[in-house]
């Protein structure tokens, strides 16, 4: 049994570690990038710090460990604008502030899963989770490259619909 076996530490519990840990990477001014730099977003008009804060929040509250993060990216994007600016500065704001209610420096610096979380319960009330919350369903799951990975064929309308096509095949009922 490996040592992280022993300690419970699940490969969610890791990989959320390497993240707030550092695994995002600012590349340069107005740049988050992945380790293995196949993905980076560019920021214009939210920080560093606020975009990698929403990209985790977008894990965190959609968790998918098979949907990788330059998805999640995609996701909170739109999220950097002019429009959105304030809210997302007051919005990530009262989140570290939660963060360090609970002991810790920011919302990102809170290594596991659970304590993240914690806070973001602390925080769901808000208009700001609300929106980001409601923005992740489209923004995520409409993303035709991330059908797949969920099983989803896209709509049945052009290939004849549901009804000759094995609606009614369950293998699991």
């Amino acid at each position: 049994m490996s040592e992280l076996s022993k300690q419970g530490l699940t490969r969610r519990a890791l990989l959320s570690r390497a993240v707030a840990a550092g695994a995002l990477a600012v590349a340069g001014t107005g740049f988050i990038a992945a380790p293995d730099a196949a993905w980076a977003v560019e920021v214009t008009h939210v920080s560093e710090h606020q975009m990698a804060t929403l990209l985790q929040m977008a894990r965190d509250i959609y968790p998918h460990d098979r949907v990788g993060d330059r998805f999640y990216a995609i996701a909170v994007k739109s999220y950097d604008s002019a429009e959105q600016k304030a809210a997302v500065a007051e919005g990530i704001a009262a989140l570290d502030k939660a963060a360090k209610d609970a002991g810790f420096e920011d919302y990102l610096s809170a290594g596991w899963e659970d304590e993240r979380v914690a806070i973001l319960r602390k925080i769901e009330e808000t208009k700001f989770f609300q929106t980001l919350r409601g923005g992740l369903v489209t923004g995520l799951y409409n993303q035709k490259e991330v059908w797949p990975i969920f099983g989803y064929e896209g709509e049945s309308f052009s290939k004849g619909g549901y009804i000759d096509r094995g609606f009614d095949a369950i293998d699991w009922l």
